[in-house]
């Protein structure tokens, strides 16, 4: 050994250090690979992609102890320059339960949306604890494998012909939303029915859960699941299916949906209790902390979906039978896991619609309702949980009477962005569109108001085979709610007719009413600055009509019923220009009239059929 001591001597060398120096690059490249392989980013690594984080956590089962939904919290730290996200994390059992439907497995996943190209970076906190999944405490509990992780991804521009580089659907303090990345404002035209969507026989752990107890409008002892069966052939080849077929009915009618040019479905997570009994997201309908992983699995299936076609999940989280199911109507525990599993697993999508619940507060059958206080305890959940901060609201009952005393101790609630409008009498909409937009004007948060379902229960938007026309609906409903300032409509279906509000199957059966609504959409979006322009009813002289205007620059004027009225205009000369809401097409051209100085004067007669509905634009000639 003396050549070994002579170099070791010579050259500086100590064994003690070398071998140090070993086990430390043995340390470092272990842990390089054990970090490396705990967690795995998969998805799309661009601008309002899905980018799910897949950590190698504890091993679980939906039923064991502790809890993996309400003993862990997992939650990311995802940050760019300014730019910070916390998102909430969830158990996936396997990480592909909806092929699988697994129970069991080590897979946790985080589920981000990038709204900034470049270099992201996230650090992970997971740790474990008694119900530490609803606490706010960062260091409440213990860590557990995969906490304190940090990594680094790069994130690319979306390309610019895709529905994802619209970007988020925002609330941006004004009547409408904007989509963050094209900046467009969006006006919403969907399906308000079947409300129990998700009740889809395709689905894992979906069954009627009923005891045939019912009142009229409610799912009885024969009720059957979804199949969608006339929309299989709307599936196309490189559409989402899952376990060899299965959803394959479902993703061809939001195909279908898409193609009439709607962008919005309404649809409960959890009616137990209430109308149809057969929608719920946890392992069973009694169980109220352990959610089934496959179903849910597959409805993200669906939801990623919805978002490569443009259209918002309208997510309705509860109906006005079951409202004090969780935590007798208060946000304790059992509501917030509901929400907090709800916001990490469907949050991310890029139009997402928090709906608080469907005919909130009390009502004959439910005179023990939700008060304000739980009302407003749901949105600040809501939105102070949610890290993007989508539109919140809360459904209606049909009459004033029973409207008023919920919304208006929530004008100014900087965490309510809007109402859900149910509205009974479809002669009411324009007047009370008006109203609510007026009050919510007035205060420092003005309010986003669709209208959501119109009455009565038993009739709703009728099958074209039973009303061909739609006059009312399209009248009062559609335009009398976009003449006030409305930001957009969803059609119910009645339980009086074929394909209602709980066993629609076949969307075709409105193919009208579709129609007629993206004709009333396109206008607005295509013609006129709406959102520059407010209700101005006040400007005609005949008030059975309705008047939206930027004055002295676009004047719109709707006559429900034909004929002709004045206006009063500010001095200029404006171009009138006819529009047909009934078949749509293009503008046909009118007359010049010239206003030598601000007042009134005829619109004139519209081209033909003068005892119909029209529209007439006035814009100033430039």
């Amino acid at each position: 050994m003396e050549w070994w001591n002579e170099g070791r001597e010579n050259k500086g060398y100590n064994m003690k250090h070398i071998v140090i120096n070993m086990l430390m690059i043995v340390i470092i490249i272990f842990n390089y690979g054990c970090s490396r392989e705990a967690v795995k980013i998969g998805g799309t690594l661009k601008k309002w992609h899905k980018i799910t984080l897949e950590i190698n956590g504890p091993e679980c089962d939906e039923r064991s102890t502790p809890n993996p939904f309400l003993d862990y919290r997992l939650r990311v730290t995802f940050t760019n320059g300014d730019k910070k996200y916390v998102v909430p994390g969830f158990y996936a059992a396997d990480g592909k339960a909806g092929e699988t439907s697994a129970s069991a497995g080590t897979v946790w996943q985080v589920c981000f949306r990038p709204d900034e190209t470049g270099e992201w970076r996230y650090h992970i906190s997971f740790r474990t604890g008694k119900n530490i999944a609803v606490s706010d405490s960062i260091e409440e509990g213990e860590p557990v494998a995969g906490d304190s992780i940090s990594g680094v991804f790069r994130v690319d521009e979306a390309d610019s012909n895709s529905t994802y580089a619209r970007g988020r659907l925002q609330v941006v303090g004004q009547r409408y939303l904007q989509f963050a990345g094209s900046g467009e404002f969006f006006l919403k035209a969907g399906a308000d029915s079947p409300e129990n969507f998700l009740a889809y026989c395709d689905f894992d752990g979906t069954y009627y859960a009923g005891d045939g107890k019912r009142r009229l409008g409610e799912a009885g002892p024969n009720q059957t699941l979804h199949s969608y069966l006339p929309h299989l052939a709307d599936w196309h080849a490189g559409d989402p299916a899952w376990q060899n077929g299965r959803g394959k009915s479902i993703i061809g009618a939001l195909n279908y949906l898409a193609s009439k040019g709607m962008n919005s479905v309404y649809f409960l997570t959890m009616n137990f209790d209430g109308d149809g009994k057969d929608v719920w997201p946890w392992i069973n309908p009694s169980e109220r902390t352990r959610f089934d992983c496959s179903k849910l699995d597959q409805w993200e299936i669906v939801f990623d979906h919805m978002d490569s076609l443009g259209i918002m999940l309208h997510v309705v989280t509860q109906e006005t039978e079951n409202e004090l199911l969780l935590d007798n109507g208060y946000t304790g525990l059992l509501r917030k896991l509901y929400y907090r599993e709800l916001i990490a697993r469907f949050g991310h999508h890029l139009a997402v619609t928090w709906n608080l619940g469907e005919e909130n507060g009390p009502a004959p059958f439910t005179p023990n309702g939700q008060n304000d206080e739980m009302r407003r305890e749901m949105a600040e959940y809501f939105k102070t949980h949610d890290p993007y901060q989508n539109f919140v609201v809360v459904h209606t009952h049909a009459s004033r009477e029973s409207r008023d005393p919920i919304l208006q101790p929530l004008l100014g609630f900087k965490y309510l962005d809007g109402p859900s409008f149910q509205i009974g009498n479809v002669m009411d909409v324009h007047n009370e569109f008006k109203r609510w937009i007026d009050a919510s004007a007035k205060t420092s948060k003005p309010w986003v108001c669709c209208l959501d379902e119109i009455g009565s229960a038993d009739t709703g938007v009728m099958p074209d085979q039973d009303d061909p026309e739609h006059n009312q609906v399209r009248i009062f409903a559609l335009w009398g709610s976009l003449m006030a300032g409305g930001a957009g409509c969803e059609w119910y279906f009645g339980y009086k007719y074929a394909h209602n509000d709980l066993n629609c199957e076949d969307w075709r059966s409105r193919e009208k009413m579709w129609n007629q609504t993206k004709i009333a959409v396109d206008f607005f979006k295509t013609y006129i600055p709406f959102t520059h322009m407010n209700n101005a009813d006040e400007l005609l002289t005949d008030k059975q009509n309705w008047c939206f205007a930027k004055p002295g620059d676009t004047y719109v004027v709707y006559f429900p019923a034909g004929g002709t009225t004045q206006i009063k205009l500010k001095k200029g000369t404006y171009v009138i220009k006819w529009f047909n809401p009934r078949t749509g097409g293009p503008l046909v051209s009118g007359t010049l009239y010239t206003v030598e100085e601000a007042g009134q004067g005829s619109i004139g007669p519209p081209p033909h059929d003068p005892s119909l509905d029209w529209a007439a634009i006035l814009e100033k000639e430039k």
